[in-house]
């Protein structure tokens, strides 16, 4: 590979990453599986940044790339070795405007989404991403309808696990 692509793909990877942090967040316990989980992703993008093409936008193909890793890694995670939890999520909120309320919030929410399934957790991501649904479809490879249907689906399922 050229240097130029080399120079290219660590720009775009730098300015993107934290896509792929949030997936890893999403799909991992603890921060050793997320730093694996991570690489794993960063390698699978380098090898395949030559063939993206720009058809779409290179966050739309991170995401795409990311979220095939991570439901590959953790379906073959679920047929071996399960991984403690980790209850120490550390969310980024300054001192002043921190409110443990919001972070407990958020580790419930983390919890009720490790009940979804695969493609059901990465639907919901990409929502909270403020993807919209059409970026949402080509992402996924599902139509735009079906994941309006199965983000309803989905808001209902969460509203049931959060207040049984």
């Amino acid at each position: 590979m050229t240097k130029d692509l080399e120079h290219q793909f660590v720009t775009e990877l730098e300015h993107n990453q934290n896509i792929v942090h949030k997936v890893c967040t999403l799909y991992t316990n603890d921060r050793d599986a997320h730093n694996d989980l991570f690489q794993e992703i960063t390698i699978q993008l380098w090898k395949a940044y030559p063939k993206f093409r720009g058809d779409s936008k290179f966050s739309t193909w991170m995401y795409r790339v990311a979220l095939n890793t991570a439901i590959t890694l953790y379906r073959k995670s679920k047929k071996s070795v399960p991984t403690l939890d980790y209850d120490s999520v550390n969310f980024k909120i300054s001192a002043d405007e921190y409110d443990p309320t919001e972070e407990q919030q958020l580790k419930l929410m983390y919890n009720a989404l490790k009940e979804l399934g695969d493609i059901d957790k990465a639907l919901v991501f990409l929502y909270l991403e403020d993807k919209n649904y059409t970026e949402i479809a080509e992402t996924l490879g599902i139509t735009e309808v079906n994941a309006r249907v199965k983000m309803n689906r989905i808001k209902n399922k969460l509203k049931t696990i959060l207040n049984p």
